[in-house]
């Protein structure tokens, strides 16, 4: 059965960047959109980012817009999540998770369109 694992979390100070991964196993990542999302303590899970499955396109929640960029390698089988800019109210456990776009996606439901989800990275914003 196929799985993703997202990496590449960890304690940052604020204005600092990390990338964060999200590699396939057991199946081919390139027939998917990639959503990843985050979950802060006490809040609920919101999508940050969606990369069509050929990088065609992509959305970008206003919060992280012009700091994160989504991208992929579907030669790796892996997705990544550049963060920049990074403050504590990006504080998190992030995951990313393979979503249907139907006609009528938008992030604020990408969590509706889910399929799989891999098991979450914490990253942490703190001076």
């Amino acid at each position: 059965q196929g799985q993703l694992v997202e990496s590449g979390g960890g304690l940052v100070s604020p204005g600092e960047s990390l990338t964060l991964s999200c590699t396939a196993s057991g199946f081919v990542l390139r027939y998917y959109a990639i959503g990843w999302f985050r979950q802060a303590p006490g809040k609920e899970r919101e999508g940050v980012a969606c990369i069509a499955s050929r990088a065609s396109y992509t959305y970008y929640a206003d919060s992280v817009k012009g700091r994160f960029t989504v991208s992929r390698d579907n030669d790796k089988n892996t997705a990544y999540l550049q963060m920049n800019n990074l403050n504590p109210e990006d504080t998190a456990v992030y995951y990313c998770a393979t979503v249907l776009t139907p006609p009528d996606f938008t992030l604020d439901k990408m969590h509706t369109k889910a399929i799989s989800w891999g098991q979450g990275t914490q990253v942490t914003v703190s001076s």
